[in-house]
């Protein structure tokens, strides 16, 4: 145990913590009204509100946020940016096998879109197109992983399977076994600025944003809707809600997700002797492929960001910020980062932090509408969103506009997950789930009983 590592660590994101950070907008105070008001200023309130004024720029758009712009999840992630929209190949394939062929093609178009608009309006924040390696630790993991490349290259997805050989030319540490590098498929971010930059660009465009205005109501209002906050109302023809983890103001929706609290450290700087002595020149995200995974990425200023493996839901999933700390998964993770890296003994760690994740049974988001399809939502993202809430903001945009676009013909933008059955039996089932997949990592990635009928029933939890 390498307990100094985390002496003067520093309980807060380390993203968030940016000296350049914008200055807090206004709350809403009165009455407005406006053709769209879009909820949450994370990454999918923003992705609609920006889509919207480039689909029609006379529409007056409004955006609330209960916080600050980019402070729950879109501020907190490790900053990969997945083209995957269904949470990875395999789950993907196993769930849309049909159609996964257009959705790999509508992710990578996603994808591609992201970097588009970055340098059009010359967002700064730290984009690397360099993608993103999963590696195999045991060694029952490096046949799957090579069959899983197999299936992917199948259906034409750019991904290449690395012996250990090659996977020690890449990234050196002892516990990497094999690998498999899909080279464009993902870019890195710095998620923060990427949150702050979209929201200056939505307001270039003429959106208002106001923060610290929560959306407390939901109601009908002739022909279009109601959305009362503390300090005043908007009227509006059309809501876009983008409240992910939050509870959602269309009721009926909530069972779908349940919040999971990550946990992530960053190091300080690595020297350029730290830095020889892993490899990892060509910056791939990486990630290992147990159920109960980590990932990781180096930073601009040559920092590592180590998060995962524990994913931990509290009775009841209320959105208590008591949770985001937790001392026993930060001495696992620096255990398991010094395991991962012997040869950086004596790295200091320098921000702790946790959030929460909106998961779904399917691990990938799901789309809707609701009161008569002036209201639309997207939510389950399950910790792969960053580029998947882009989609999701088209998504919401088709919805509204009631255009049927080759999105929302597909069977995922059109099927719902399976529910999460209501407490005391959640939490059991959750914590049977972490602790069987727990086991099934230490016994040879062999499924036990409950899981083989959680994937009969369509449960996601493969990961």
């Amino acid at each position: 145990m390498n307990r100094q590592s985390l002496t003067d660590v520093s309980y807060s994101t380390y993203w968030l913590s940016d000296p350049g950070r914008p200055a807090v907008r206004g709350p809403l105070t009165g009455e407005l009204s406006t053709d769209l008001v879009v909820i949450g200023g994370g990454y999918t309130g923003l992705w609609t509100a920006i889509i919207a004024k480039e689909r029609d720029p006379q529409r007056d758009v409004v955006l609330i946020e209960g916080g600050r712009i980019g402070h729950a999840a879109s501020g907190r992630n490790g900053g990969f940016v997945a083209a995957s929209l269904t949470h990875g190949f395999a789950n993907g394939h196993s769930r849309w096998p049909e159609e996964i062929a257009t959705l790999e093609q509508l992710g990578l178009e996603n994808l591609q879109g992201i970097e588009d608009t970055i340098n059009r309006y010359g967002i700064d924040c730290d984009w690397e197109r360099t993608g993103a390696l999963d590696v195999a630790t045991e060694p029952h993991e490096v046949e799957a992983l090579r069959q899983g490349v197999e299936l992917a290259r199948s259906q034409g997805v750019d991904v290449e399977f690395m012996d250990h050989a090659a996977v020690q030319a890449e990234v050196r540490s002892p516990r990497f076994l094999a690998g498999a590098w899909d080279r464009t498929g993902t870019a890195m971010v710095n998620p923060a600025k990427l949150a702050w930059g979209l929201a200056e660009v939505a307001e270039r465009l003429g959106v208002h944003i106001f923060e610290g205005t929560f959306a407390n109501g939901l109601a009908r209002d002739g022909a279009g809707m109601l959305v009362e906050t503390p300090l005043g109302r908007v009227r509006a023809r059309h809501v876009a809600l983008g409240t992910n983890v939050y509870p959602s103001l269309v009721k009926r929706t909530r069972l779908y997700t349940i919040p999971v609290w990550d946990y992530a450290l960053m190091t300080e700087p690595l020297s350029a002797a730290q830095r020889d002595a892993i490899g990892w020149q060509n910056r791939q995200g990486l990630g290992d492929s147990g159920n109960q995974f980590h990932y990781f990425r180096q930073t601009a200023d040559h920092r590592i960001l180590w998060g995962g493996y524990d994913a931990i839901y509290h009775y009841g999933g209320k959105m208590d910020l008591s949770h985001e700390h937790r001392q026993e998964t930060y001495h696992r993770l620096s255990d398991h980062f010094f395991d991962t890296f012997p040869q950086l003994d004596g790295l200091r760690f320098t921000n702790a932090w946790g959030g929460a994740i909106d998961t779904c049974t399917r691990f990938s988001a799901f789309f809707g509408s609701a009161y008569g399809g002036r209201v639309a939502y997207a939510a389950g993202y399950t910790g792969l969103g960053v580029a998947a809430t882009r989609f999701g903001a088209d998504v919401m945009l088709d919805l509204l506009s009631g255009e049927r676009t080759k999105r929302t013909a597909t069977r995922m933008v059109r099927s719902k997950p399976l529910p999460f059955p209501p407490e005391p039996v959640r939490w059991a089932g959750v914590e049977l789930t972490r602790r069987s997949l727990a086991h099934a990592d230490a016994n040879g990635g062999r499924r036990n009983l409950w899981l083989k009928a959680m994937d009969k029933v369509g449960f996601g939890f493969d990961s």
